[in-house]
């Protein structure tokens, strides 16, 4: 056996890339798909991710199954942790579910690909730079899409403002009533306590030129995760006021709102 070959199977359980390679993912002939996710990298991807998600963060995940099984679906989470965790607890979830799993998308900051080797290999394992355009191509291929309205916003938020919902954009609901995407409302708890930041160093994360520098301890957390997929939300395509496309977001948020205070319900302990 190879080196590569024995790294693989260290890696990469057998039943997992069996498991995998049952998902259907269009790519090219060199492996790769317009967005450059690849499918040995996915493969990697997961055999790193699965004991993190099973044994690091025990996530607990309720609903998977109500992302339909194919489609264009938007994935529309609470963010938080300071670091894309909770993004991939949800793709992992979705992709290893016994029935019908997806590989979802996640839009991300545009601040990851501009870091060297990193924006590649984010890319390779799903992700892409969240932009409308990208997204918009990617639901007319019928793809799963993660996307965090909150932006940095959510991502970047202190402690005490935990479990409270920024400010949503409605970019999202004119892309779903646009390519009549179902919505999958899903609220993440346990992602807050795993980077708990205290402060934001403003003038600092000017100067690096990067979205925030917290105060925080240079570790993650083993906080217990909850994540749960609330039921497939539907919203036509006919032509209204910008003050309704407003009303089915805050809609939306009411939704995931109501499934973190379902998880929060659930959680016994935050370790």
């Amino acid at each position: 056996m190879g080196l590569t070959s024995l790294i693989k199977s260290k890696l990469v359980p057998r039943a997992l890339e069996q498991h995998i390679d049952r998902i259907q993912k269009p790519i090219g002939s060199l492996g790769y798909d317009p967005w450059g996710y690849n499918n040995n990298a996915i493969k990697y991807g997961l055999g790193l991710l699965k004991p993190i998600y099973e044994r690091y963060f025990r996530v607990q995940a309720h609903g998977v199954e109500n992302v339909p099984a194919d489609g264009p679906v938007l994935l529309i989470a609470n963010h938080s942790g300071q670091l894309p965790i909770d993004g991939l607890l949800i793709g992992y979830a979705l992709a290893a579910r016994e029935e019908s799993p997806r590989i979802p998308r996640a839009m991300i900051e545009r601040f990851f690909p501009t870091v060297p080797w990193l924006g590649n290999l984010l890319n390779e394992v799903g992700a892409v730079l969240g932009d409308p355009v990208n997204c918009a191509k990617m639901l007319a291929n019928n793809e799963a899409i993660i996307v965090f309205p909150e932006g940095i916003r959510g991502s970047g938020k202190l402690y005490h403002d935990r479990y409270e919902l920024k400010r949503f954009g409605n970019g999202f609901m004119h892309l779903a009533m646009k390519y009549k995407a179902p919505i999958v409302p899903v609220g993440v708890v346990g992602c807050e306590e795993t980077i708990p930041a205290i402060a934001n160093i403003k003038p600092l994360a000017k100067a690096l030129g990067v979205p925030y520098v917290p105060v925080a301890l240079p570790v993650v957390l083993p906080a217990k995760v909850h994540l749960n997929f609330g039921a497939p939300m539907y919203f036509d395509d006919l032509e209204i006021p910008e003050e309704q496309v407003t009303e089915r977001v805050e809609t939306v948020k009411a939704e995931i709102n109501r499934l973190i205070d379902k998880g929060l319900s659930e959680r016994t302990r935050l370790f």
